[in-house]
């Protein structure tokens, strides 16, 4: 899944968007009758204001809500398939490879959101400090960025193609 710059818009991969569906239609369904089943069964053991397996369940069910709020909220604002790429050029969706200044290792990543966790690629958010400060840059571009500790760092964009066209 890959995020543009308007913040309504999600841009999902067929596969992401697939994946939310089923886990949307599987906690609006099995898991909350799971989840019901589970308070009622705590509800049947006695007194609520001492009953552990009651106030889990209720914290559980929650977070299924929670969660259930979430993936309607990403697939309200979704559109599938990739956000306008151009090689060369950073942005979400995109492959990136950097160098760190004053180191010779390369990393590469996928600049995405984290919905799109199941990429064989580790997932760097286009809103992290690393993702913001090199998103709209151009290959052969040093950016310098202020680290979660405040201490900075300069990377310099080594490539960046649209997810999924990589040379293996």
């Amino acid at each position: 899944m890959t995020e543009t710059r308007d913040d309504n818009v999600t841009w999902l991969t067929q596969e992401a968007y697939d994946r939310l569906n089923a886990e949307l239609e599987h906690l609006t369904g099995t898991g909350r009758i799971e989840i019901a089943d589970k308070i009622e069964a705590a509800r049947e053991e006695g007194d609520l204001r001492e009953n552990g397996g009651y106030h889990a369940a209720k914290e559980e069910q929650g977070k299924i809500e929670a969660r259930i709020a979430q993936i309607q909220n990403i697939l309200r604002n979704a559109r599938v398939g990739g956000a306008p790429q151009k090689a060369g050029t950073v942005g979400p969706g995109m492959t990136v490879t950097i160098k760190f200044v004053g180191d010779d290792e390369e990393v590469t990543f996928l600049l995405a959101s984290r919905e799109e966790s199941g990429a064989p690629i580790d997932v760097y958010s286009p809103n992290s400090p690393l993702g913001s400060a090199i998103n709209g840059k151009k290959i052969g571009e040093t950016v310098t960025y202020t680290l979660p500790n405040g201490r900075s760092a300069s990377v310099e964009i080594i490539d960046a193609v649209p997810y999924g066209s990589e040379s293996s």
